[in-house]
């Protein structure tokens, strides 16, 4: 008797676990339309600023160069000023020739034809000068561009009712009125206003004896000292203070210069 080993294979089933995850509603076109007008309105507003703040900036940039452009003119036109007035003590025209009256006969203040002060004096004839500027405006003690020397504060341009006064007609110089020098060719247009005292230049000239080198306070002094070097002509001892002043366009354009000038001649 036969006997047969039959072996069964049992196959085992497979079985796949589906995971099912919930999808997310997709957001419809009308809600997506919303967002985007939201990032464009903002976007909007930033380039505004950025717009807003760039024009604030050039404007604060052009108010700056603009006052320092007006502020170089004006400092410009008073160092003119100063020149001028260098020009009418020394007596002559800006193109370096003698200003004698006899070339300007008729035309008023130019090379002082016509005037009752001028600077080419002796000291015999201070005095009278000073008589005269007394007369004429006893309040400034200035007439025509020439002052006698000032007693009080030395500052009047801060004194806003003597400045005031000081640039009246007839008692400060304007460019060019005593030199001839023409005010409406300079590039300058400072130097050619004359619009009352808001702009414009103008220059005082003071007249001061000179201390006599041979009082016995500074008898002594070696040859080179600042006293002896700088001092007038013997027969001229006067030296000559100059003040400008200029006035720009913006209100607060305004520039005081001062110089001091000694003429040497020959004895």
């Amino acid at each position: 008797m036969t006997s047969k080993n039959t072996s069964v294979s049992k196959v085992m089933p497979v079985v796949k676990q589906v995971i099912h995850r919930p999808r997310r509603p997709r957001a419809s076109p009308a809600s997506q339309k919303g967002i985007a007008l939201y990032v464009v309105i903002v976007f909007v507003m930033l380039s505004m600023l950025l717009a807003l703040w760039s024009a604030r900036n050039a404007l604060f940039n052009e108010m700056v160069i603009g006052n320092d452009a007006d502020y170089r003119r004006t400092f410009e036109a008073a160092q003119a000023m100063l020149q001028d007035a260098e020009f009418d003590i020394r007596g002559v025209k800006p193109d370096g020739t003698f200003c004698t009256p006899s070339q300007d006969t008729g035309k008023g203040d130019v090379c002082r034809s016509k005037t009752s002060v001028y600077f080419d004096i002796e000291t015999s004839e201070l005095d009278g000068l000073l008589s005269t500027i007394q007369n004429q405006n006893s309040t400034t003690k200035c007439y025509k561009g020439i002052c006698a020397k000032r007693a009080g504060a030395q500052d009047f341009w801060n004194d806003s009712t003597l400045l005031a006064a000081m640039m009246q007609p007839d008692v400060g110089a304007r460019y060019g009125q005593f030199t001839g020098a023409d005010a409406t060719s300079s590039a300058n247009p400072i130097l050619a206003s004359r619009d009352g005292t808001r702009t414009g230049a103008w220059y005082w000239v003071e007249v001061m004896p000179y201390i006599d080198p041979n009082l016995a306070l500074i008898q002594g002094l070696p040859p080179d000292a600042n006293v002896l070097r700088f001092a007038p002509t013997q027969k001229k001892p006067i030296i000559y203070r100059i003040t400008a002043l200029a006035r720009g366009n913006k209100p607060n354009s305004e520039v005081v210069l001062q110089s001091t000038l000694s003429i040497k001649t020959a004895e």
